[in-house]
């Protein structure tokens, strides 16, 4: 297709003079990876159309959510009995009630929730409840993970143990910062001496369980373990940021992918997002009663939301849930995860290319790297100019990969053998031409 012919660009320009940079969250852009973002007229099962009507395999599924593929039929029907009963009351409802024991009942460490509209909400409210329900301000945060825009996660590791984070955004004061500590994913030995450091000062320690804003980095399972040892052992709450991973690694979430692995292993605040959603707008934090009731109206720790709860939402929620709920969901998706990453990693062994790889329940993530990062610091050694080769390519193959390397990719019940099948045919095919 020529630039004249093809109807992306013209849209690109129009939102460009409307919208800072064309896009209403950055990395849609395609500033990482250059060229013209595609602007998506519709969806279905594994695929979507851009606005020259070209089919995509889609690997982002609206960066998570969308577990089941796009338009499954007892979502859209749930959403548009939904939307027939009214948008929006400002008022309780019973589906959030429903909702809420969906997914108490899906997660052990969870006795109260409370639901709010995005994630970056429900993590800058989750810090505001650990802070609130301990007295303290001190948080840790690691380099790498993404918890949302709120202001005090928005920061990059300072220099040194004893200092704290620096703003990575403008319009952030030092002093909103002040108190995030900011350490290495996966160094065992730099967490034990920030809590020696800072421990009776902590409020809370925040990660991501699975990095998916690394691309794909698990936490190994003796630093997860570190982590709630001290946790508990300085009276600090360990929060995890699950709004990528929760209901999309698998039923029980990652918390229950280490549970196996850590005996009694349990956060005290879980922050999720995503899948509970279907696609809409919705989120959530939650965890045990004595903490959650630290919340207005019946605790001092204020939060609220006039969309919070939306009726609409909920029900795309609530039958997403059910859905995956059903038996052997994740073993299938799981299974066709699998089926990606090892196809992937043998067309790139064919060929010589530097590739790894790795997954969980429908997520996935590979760098053009001999072996799996650890850290962002090791994220980051990626060869950006390769992986942009490879994101074309495969997009010019009708292939829609995240525009960035630090992304994850994600599987849907709705794809097929035969989507993985041409998605690794494609990646063959690129990989060629890499190692020329």
């Amino acid at each position: 297709m020529t630039p004249s012919t093809d109807l992306n660009i013209p849209l690109f320009e129009r939102a460009k003079a409307l919208i800072p940079g064309g896009v209403n969250s950055p990395v849609r852009a395609f500033k990482a990876v250059g060229g013209t973002p595609r602007f998506v007229k519709r969806a279905q099962g594994a695929h979507f159309w851009d606005a020259n009507d070209q089919r995509f395999i889609d690997y982002i599924g609206s960066w998570g959510p969308m577990i089941l593929g796009h338009g499954h039929p007892a979502v859209v029907e749930a959403v548009q009995k939904a939307a027939l009963e009214g948008f929006s009351f400002g008022a309780p409802t019973e589906r959030e009630v429903e909702l809420a024991e969906e997914i108490i009942g899906l997660v052990p460490s969870m006795e109260m929730i409370r639901l709010v509209s995005s994630g970056t909400e429900a993590g800058m409210s989750a810090i505001r409840l650990a802070r609130g329900a301990t007295g303290r301000s001190k948080i840790i945060k690691f380099n790498g993970c993404y918890h949302g825009h709120a202001d005090a996660l928005l920061v990059k590791a300072g220099s040194g143990l004893a200092t704290f984070g620096n703003a990575t955004s403008a319009g952030v004061p030092p002093e909103v910062v002040q108190h995030t500590l900011v350490l290495e994913y996966n160094d065992i030995t730099q967490l034990e001496e920030a809590f020696a450091l800072h421990g009776k000062d902590l409020a809370c320690l925040m990660i991501e369980p699975i990095a998916g804003n690394m691309n794909f980095v698990r936490a190994s399972v003796p630093f997860m373990q570190r982590c709630r040892e001290l946790c508990t052992q300085y009276g600090a709450l360990l929060v995890l940021d699950e709004v990528m991973t929760g209901f999309r690694v698998g039923l029980t979430s990652a918390q229950g992918v280490y549970a196996k692995s850590i005996p009694g292993f349990a956060p005290d605040l879980t922050v999720l997002g995503k899948v509970i959603g279907g696609g809409m707008p919705l989120a959530a934090f939650g965890g045990p009663r004595a903490i959650m009731e630290h919340l207005a109206p019946i605790g001092a720790v204020y939060q609220a939301g006039t969309l919070s709860g939306n009726p609409v939402a909920t029900a795309c929620g609530l039958a997403t849930l059910r859905e995956i709920r059903k038996p052997s969901f994740f073993e299938a998706l799981s299974a066709r995860t699998q089926s990606l990453v090892e196809g992937l990693k043998a067309a790139a062994a064919a060929e010589g290319v530097p590739f790894s790889a790795d997954c969980e329940g429908g997520m996935f993530g590979f760098f053009l790297l001999p072996t799996l990062p650890q850290s962002y610091p090791e994220v980051l050694t990626t060869d950006s100019a390769r992986f942009n080769q490879l994101f074309h390519g495969l997009l010019d193959r009708g292939i829609y990969i995240a525009p960035a390397l630090y992304e994850a990719g994600f599987v849907s019940s709705a794809h097929s053998e035969e989507d993985i099948a041409a998605t690794v045919a494609a990646a063959r095919e690129v990989f060629k031409l890499l190692a020329k």
